[in-house]
């Protein structure tokens, strides 16, 4: 049944790059995907998903067969924007196929993946394949603003609750079980404005920042590691002083952190080693929160602080990866983990939901002008994610 499966993974190849080309053509920045989401459900509906329907949020939300395990496989279907427009050779909405690639912006990151899963939805059907599963394919949305948010909302809201969940971020076709978790954190520190033409007259609340600043650099060369996920980071990303005009010394300065959370770090970790890091500087420490509208109006709001998860190698779900891997292509898959932060952060981390990755493209074209995925890795990762539910049942035994 495998070499079947990629026979019509091959023959359908073309198609499934021309869906991707069709839906990176379609502009989606988080909470404003209405039309990517109603392109997608048309095309599941088309290929004969035995249901379709868009939660509250506004994610879509394919159903194959009604089986008692209930897997599920996740693409989120917003994207960040296209960043300064003259490092593009090409509109980078202008989805199309090119010598041997789908090109244009969400075609690794990470439409990619919803285009192969609805592909492994047509292969299922059309070969009639059944079991004791249930396959949910999901195309989320706000994954950009705020990682996790829309599964959050799925599991807490919609009562979504499979027993594993594929994740179909870019991989390169490579298996992988984890990643390091993220939080952003906001320090502010006040001073007392004056006339800029007399600074000594006031409390410069910028140059109060700038042994914080330090402190934080140092901070980052003494972080944790892990063997698996690497080192914890922390960067300050950016800087914001504020008065009464632009002739005035800052009365406000709030510094943004990314703080990458290896293995054993925790929010609580976190916070206590920023805290000590200002110095004695008297300043307000807190994790932003996230209230962003979404297209449906809907607003599901979530701390920014995004949990570290890793999926042990013995769990079915990454022995069914990568059983399932040798089956169909006939080679030892590597193992590894993201770079990034997916929605496994909700997921498995903060639902426990064992996750495992594989996705058609590369991490190095996330967020990259002249974005591109390969059509090979289109029809390996439809392959994959049509194989995968009987894989895992298997090795349920």
């Amino acid at each position: 049944m495998q070499k079947r499966i990629l026979e019509l993974a091959e023959r359908w190849r073309d198609d499934t790059a021309r869906f991707l080309a069709d839906i990176v053509s379609i502009p989606s920045l988080s909470g404003q995907e209405r039309a990517v989401v109603e392109r997608i459900a048309e095309e599941m509906r088309k290929v004969g998903f035995d249901e379709v329907r868009i939660d509250g949020l506004g994610s879509v939300i394919g159903r194959i067969g009604r089986g008692r395990h209930v897997i599920a496989m996740d693409a989120h279907i917003d994207t960040v924007d296209v960043g300064h427009r003259a490092l593009w050779s090409f509109d980078p909405h202008h989805g199309h196929v090119r010598d041997g690639k789908v090109w244009g912006r969400g075609s690794a990151d990470q439409k990619g993946g919803m285009a192969g899963m609805v592909a492994a939805g047509r292969i299922l059907q059309e070969l009639g394949l059944s079991g004791d599963w249930t396959l949910l394919v999901t195309g989320t949305v706000m994954e950009e603003d705020s990682d996790g948010l829309c599964w959050d909302h799925l599991i807490r809201v919609e009562g979504l609750r499979p027993e594993v969940c594929v994740l179909t971020e870019p991989t390169g076709c490579r298996i992988y079980r984890g990643h390091r978790g993220r939080m952003e954190i906001e320090i502010e520190v006040t001073g007392r404005s004056a006339h800029g033409s007399a600074p000594e007259r006031g409390v410069n609340a910028i140059y109060k920042m700038a042994p914080v600043i330090q402190g934080i650099e140092r901070l980052n060369e003494r972080l944790r590691s892990d063997p698996f996920l690497g080192k914890g980071t922390v960067v300050a990303s950016h800087v914001l002083g504020t008065g009464p005009s632009l002739c005035a010394v800052a009365d406000r300065c709030v510094l943004y952190l990314d703080r990458r959370l290896t293995a054993g770090e925790t929010r609580e970790s976190a916070l206590a080693e920023i805290r000590e890091a200002l110095g004695g500087v008297a300043a307000e420490v807190r994790v932003p929160r996230y209230e962003t509208p979404a297209y449906t109006g809907k607003v599901f709001p979530m701390d920014k602080y995004y949990p570290t998860w890793v999926t042990p190698p013995e769990h079915p779900a990454v022995r069914a990866a990568v059983a399932n891997y040798r089956g169909l292509f006939g080679a030892e898959p590597a193992v590894d983990k993201w770079t990034f932060s997916t929605n496994g952060v909700a997921i498995m981390g903060l639902h426990g939901i064992p996750c495992v990755g594989f996705g058609p493209g590369f991490e190095e074209q996330a967020h990259a002008p002249d974005e591109f995925c390969p059509v090979d890795h289109l029809a390996r990762a439809a392959a994959f994610y049509a194989a995968f539910p009987a894989a895992y049942l298997e090795a349920l035994r």
